[in-house]
């Protein structure tokens, strides 16, 4: 045993680590209770004893001189391995490279399986999915492959692209027939392992990553869906690409199997490490609304040509989705029966209006959220009337108003259910109205009312809807009210239901650009994350772009062009600055153009705009300006936006004079006690020689 111990310590221990045969008994028993090798069990003894990490390097033998003394080293150790602790593996097994895939369920059961299997099934499952069937026998197909594909030993079983509009029935095809597949044997499980890409943005999260897919693959479902691969870092798509086109995605750091997890360790000579990771066994679905060139675009040309199939749903009709209201009708009739204990009745008003009502949502997405608000206004009416309280309801639509039937009284469902908050838009209309000045972007905001109102019409009535371009520029001087319309454009969108969130994100250069290498992109995302739903306002954006030699701002520049295409659906970008600035700005990335099409410059206010902010900003303060001060406040307005608007400042060039002001009748009252406390007069006003 002490030679043992003495043999280890010369081949591995160095300076670093003796083992002693505590060490090593040590060692024999986490490897019972933990598993794996000898010699990663000994490292974490000897972690925990010197706080150092053992086997970081190899001290080979003295007097080596050639290969022979080293392996005939190895073969002393191992026998010892074998000998004295009946340590099953030899050598050079106890360093194999270890895949993923080994133990991996391979989630398809091959013997008694035959194309035969699925005979049928394409017809129950158009019994539920309707207007998809040339989509559903392609997906058929698909699953299919395998039983009729030669494959390597570590490829997937199939790797299929899913596309088609949202709410087209792409997940629940899918879920319907895994589970399909599940009961007829052909698969173990029927459980889809998802994988949102959009998790991993920067390299940052590698390990993560790697770690994640890891479990995907380790999973025992046999199918692995990939969702939002637009928003995945490039690096990561590229190990996609690689299980796709090859099978395996090969590792470079060193990793080992520990209780079950991936672990990355620094041992050159870790026992069994997990080189790469393999496929072996799986479905791989990558599932988007893009088409198969921009889904090129995004994995590239060869991952394409190497997917096995292609699927993608059609826009669902107005008569499949009637089929589809009225089995959702019919559900929830049942749905009432056994859960509530009612008689419900739908009438073909709520069912039309079921079809036609997108305020909701879009497409079929709409349509279920339509009879999710029913049964939640039978369970609310059930848990405020008393237990027997009539079995029999109906609802009803009138008017485009949802209402609830009991014995003959109508109850409109907002009686029962709160509306979600959507902002108030009255309240946003006064606000805007107020503001002085800027009639042109006012129009420019109301506008935008009357063109979501008009694409809403267009989806009620079967009709394509376009998309509006919503990012913009704002130009201007500073104090010209681009900050004050920022945020009522994100309240006012809000409102009307084109931002699901309404915040405003305000950012400048120092929020974006990080300070060293790497720091930047998660920076960026962060952002961008925070903003989702609302607007990201960026002031002075022009500072992001420094010149050619500003690698960390036009970093930033390029990771928000990025973030702004992946998340085009719920977040509104405006970029504020001087106007001569911005156009060198927006030089910086041939994408930065395209993706601000709406350029809005606000003009310096007059003097007479600037008296009107400053009576209202002394209201607000609870003050009133005397009228004998106005003319020559008025003059005084007229007098320094002529000479220099810019620096000036426009409405802060106002605040600050009525708080002046304010200061100066301060003192002004102290000596007459008696005079007017709410009055601002010409007196307290310091013009000075500031016009000139």
């Amino acid at each position: 045993m002490s030679d043992f111990a003495d043999q280890m310590n010369k081949m591995f221990g160095g300076s670093r680590a003796n083992y002693s045969m505590e060490d090593i008994e040590a060692a024999k028993k986490r490897q019972k209770k933990y598993g794996g090798t000898l010699y990663d069990n000994l490292s974490v003894i000897t972690q925990e004893r010197t706080g150092h990490k053992p086997l970081e390097s190899i001290k080979m033998p003295e007097k080596t001189g050639n290969t022979t003394d080293i392996k005939e080293t190895l073969n002393e150790i191992n026998n010892n391995l074998k000998n004295d602790f009946s340590f099953s593996p030899d050598m050079n097994k106890s360093v194999k490279i270890a895949s993923v895939s080994d133990k991996t369920d391979p989630g398809i059961i091959t013997e008694g399986n035959s194309l035969e299997s699925f005979s049928g099934i394409n017809e129950k499952l158009l019994e539920k999915i309707y207007g998809q069937d040339r989509y559903l026998k392609k997906l058929i197909i698909a699953f299919k492959r395998p039983f009729v594909s030669e494959r390597d030993s570590n490829d997937a079983l199939n790797s299929i692209f899913i596309s088609g509009p949202v709410n087209s029935g792409r997940h629940y095809s899918l879920k319907l027939l895994t589970e399909e597949l599940k009961a007829r044997n052909i698969i173990t499980n029927a459980g889809i392992y998802k994988m949102d890409l959009s998790l991993y943005p920067t390299s940052a999260e590698e390990k993560l990553f790697i770690q994640d897919l890891f479990s995907a693959l380790k999973s025992n479902s046999p199918v692995i869906l990939f969702e939002n691969f637009s928003a995945c870092n490039v690096t990561f798509l590229g190990r996609l690409s690689e299980l796709v086109t090859t099978g395996e995605s090969k590792l470079n750091d060193r990793y080992i199997m520990q209780n079950g997890q991936l672990v990355g360790v620094s041992n050159a000579l870790a026992g069994k490490t997990v080189s790469a990771l393999e496929a072996t066994g799986k479905y791989l679905i990558f599932l988007g609304t893009e088409t198969v060139s921009g889904f090129a675009d995004i994995m590239g040309a060869p991952f394409v040509n190497s997917l096995g199939d292609i699927c993608i749903t059609e826009e669902l009709t107005r008569e499949a989705m009637g089929r589809i209201s009225d089995e959702l009708a019919a559900d929830l009739i049942l749905r009432a029966k056994k859960q509530l204990g009612y008689e419900l009745i739908v009438d073909d008003s709520y069912k039309n209006n079921a079809l036609s009502n997108a305020s909701k949502g879009r497409g079929l997405g709409g349509v279920i959220r339509f009879y999710d608000d029913a049964l939640r206004v039978l369970e609310e009416y059930k848990l405020e009337t008393d237990p027997g309280h009539g079995n029999s309801l109906g609802i009803i639509c009138e008017d485009n108003i949802a209402k609830l039937v009991v014995e003959d009284v109508k109850i409109l469902f907002s009686d029962y259910i709160s509306q979600a908050y959507s902002g108030e838009l009255d309240e946003v209309e006064k606000e805007l109205d107020n503001i002085v000045g800027l009639a042109e972007i006012k129009d420019y905001i109301h506008g935008l009312k009357e063109y979501y109102e008009v694409q809403k019409r267009r989806r009620e009535e079967g009709l394509k809807a376009g998309e509006l371009n919503r990012h913009m520029i704002f130009t201007g001087n500073p104090g010209t009210g681009k900050t004050t319309i920022a945020r009522i454009v994100s309240r006012y969108l809000k409102a009307i239901g084109v931002l699901s969130g309404g915040q405003l994100v305000e950012v400048s250069r120092g929020d974006l650009v990080g300070r060293y290498v790497g720091h930047t992109a998660p920076l960026v995302n962060q952002v961008i994350k925070s903003a989702l739903g609302g607007v990201l306002f960026i002031d002075e954006a022009y500072s992001l772009y420094r010149g050619e030699e500003d690698s960390f701002g036009l970093e930033a520049i390029d990771t928000l062009v990025k973030g702004i295409e992946d998340n085009r659906d719920d977040l509104i970008v405006i970029l504020a600055g001087y106007s001569y600035e911005m156009e060198g700005f927006l030089e910086a990335n041939s994408g930065l153009k395209s993706r601000f099409p709406n350029i809005i410059d606000f003009p310096d206010y007059t003097g007479e705009e600037l008296l009107a902010i400053a009576e209202i900003i002394a209201k607000s303060k609870g003050y009133v300006i005397d009228e004998a001060a106005k003319r020559p406040l008025l003059d005084f307005f007229n007098a320094t936006q002529l000479n220099n608007a810019r620096e000036a400042g426009n409405g802060r060039l106002v605040r600050n004079k009525i708080e002046e002001a304010i200061l100066n009748q301060s003192r002004r009252l102290v000596a007459e006690p008696d005079a007017e406390i709410s009055l601002i007069l010409e007196g307290d006003f310091d013009f000075g020689n500031e016009t000139e």
